[in-house]
């Protein structure tokens, strides 16, 4: 791989800095945006027989041979089915060229160092790293591109930086839109787990080709933004020095941002080394997607299949408010052992049963923005329920209002009585004269569906243990139960 590119590669990258910035963290991108096609949204993730549509991904389930020998040097002939723990199919991918840096080990310490976070990290990629490693894989990528959002965002979907950067990978409002994020009022796919991850992937795809299959400058120019990293390149070349990663001269966190990934790469190839355990996770899908063909209330998907709107919601932090969007994307993302249970049950809900709607009429000094604001929606969906082509409305005039019932729980703030709230204060405490019934988290096992098996409430599972209602466990994981 070269280490200083050619000077017309280096004119070329400064000419298009000129007319956009670009980057995750801090930069806007202005090029006019590049058509995608996305795939079949009823596959399972990663499971399915089915080709992925996008043109320029490789058919899945390809054996590391097929690679690009820059990506892959050594000739290997296992598939990605041979591994039962995925951090050993991610482990055998990994490509990202050596570079010296002392930030390497620097980080290295301060991982190995902190156990817990590194617990904490795992535990919140689960969900999300078989499909992230199979999108990273049919692109013949470095391995190393799936720990990419530990450095990003720690696997936090809502995560949002100050620069205004959202989601796993980090996307600004309008870097996230060139790459096909839609964002309004109902959605932000800078969210979405599956968009996302593929948006994110294609611009890594294109700034690897901008600098020449360079990782590490493709690594410091997602961070900063390729005309950042182009000026700094033509400054080395008119100077007489070298044009790679560790010569140039780039802000601090740049500089530190590709030994971060490679220290952390580190760890998860040797966690032994580093005298750290890393749980194991099956390399099987942890969701599947369901195909929707209208918008749906998430609200009426727990109460026809008794799966928590907060587990819903976990999957599916794209979607903003208590529905689907209605202009799309149609799909949800379930767990995989919940898909069939899942899809049987919208299948079985009647279209105008989807979404909970109430009846609205107008009296004197209404205005849209009022009656909007009083529902918790927006005026454009108001508008579009109810055909309107603009925001006069008229005294006596019928509104149709969509509703959802976990909304109106929210605004009407409910009181529980005194004699709920005793029993709730009396079965949330630890008394110290019980001992707890130890749990041992199976494969499949969620904070939902343990408290059912073990006859507790969601609320007494996650106090005791202290831990999120959103939170996702590893198999292994030990959660204490105490009895009355």
């Amino acid at each position: 791989m070269k280490n200083n590119l050619t000077i017309r590669t280096l004119l070329t990258l400064l000419l298009s800095s000129l007319f956009f910035l670009a980057g995750c963290s801090s930069t806007k991108i202005k090029e006019t945006q590049s058509s995608r096609t996305e795939p079949s949204l009823a596959e399972l993730i990663g499971g399915s027989d089915a080709p992925d549509q996008r043109p320029s991904a490789p058919k899945p389930a390809v054996s590391y041979t097929a690679a690009p020998r820059e990506y892959f040097p050594k000739e290997v002939t296992y598939t990605a089915e041979d591994f039962t723990d995925l951090w050993d199919r991610i482990r055998a991918g990994y490509a990202l060229p050596t570079i010296k840096s002392r930030h390497i080990a620097e980080y290295e310490r301060w991982y190995s160092s902190r156990p817990e976070y590194i617990e904490r990290l795992v535990r919140r990629a689960t969900p999300y790293l078989y499909y992230i490693t199979t999108q990273v894989e049919n692109r013949n990528m470095p391995m190393e591109i799936v720990l990419l959002p530990a450095i990003e965002s720690a696997y936090k979907p809502n995560a949002l930086s100050s620069a205004k950067a959202v989601g796993l990978w980090q996307f600004i409002p309008a870097t996230g839109r060139h790459y096909g994020l839609k964002q309004n009022w109902w959605y932000d796919g800078r969210k979405d787990i599956y968009s996302s991850t593929r948006s994110a992937l294609d611009y890594l795809e294109k700034l690897n080709s901008d600098f020449d299959g360079d990782w590490a400058l493709t690594l410091a120019s997602y961070n900063a933004g390729e005309g950042t990293v182009s000026r700094a390149m033509v400054a080395n070349y008119r100077a007489g020095k070298p044009t790679d990663y560790t010569s140039l001269k780039l802000r601090n966190e740049t500089r530190r941002y590709v030994p971060k990934l490679i220290a952390l790469s580190n760890i998860i190839k040797d966690p032994e080394k580093f005298g750290l355990k890393i749980a194991r996770i099956p390399n099987e899908p942890y969701f599947s997607v369901i195909r929707l063909n209208s918008q749906i209330d998430l609200g009426v998907i727990a109460d026809a299949t008794n799966i928590p709107v907060k587990e819903l919601e976990m999957l599916n932090p794209g979607f903003k408010r208590w529905a689907t969007d209605p202009a799309g994307p149609h799909r949800l993302l379930v767990s995989a052992s919940a898909s069939e249970i899942v899809a049987d049950a919208i299948a079985s809900i009647p279209q105008h049963k989807r979404v909970r709607w109430a009846h609205y009429k107008v009296t004197k000094g209404d205005r849209l923005g009022l009656i909007a604001r009083q529902h918790g929606i927006s005026v454009a969906s108001i508008k579009k329920t109810n055909n309107l082509k603009s925001d006069r409305i008229a005294i006596g005039q019928d509104l149709l209002i969509p509703v959802s019932r976990n909304h109106r729980k929210r605004t009407h703030n409910y009181q529980t009585t005194s004699l709920s709230r005793n029993k709730s204060s009396k079965t949330t405490s630890n008394p110290s004269q019980q001992t707890p019934k130890i749990i041992s988290v199976r494969k499949g096992d969620t904070l939902w569906s343990l408290s059912r098996r073990h006859k507790v409430t969601l609320n007494e599972l996650t106090k005791w243990n202290k831990i999120n209602a959103s939170e996702m466990l590893f198999s292994g994981q030990k959660l204490k139960i105490w009895r009355y």
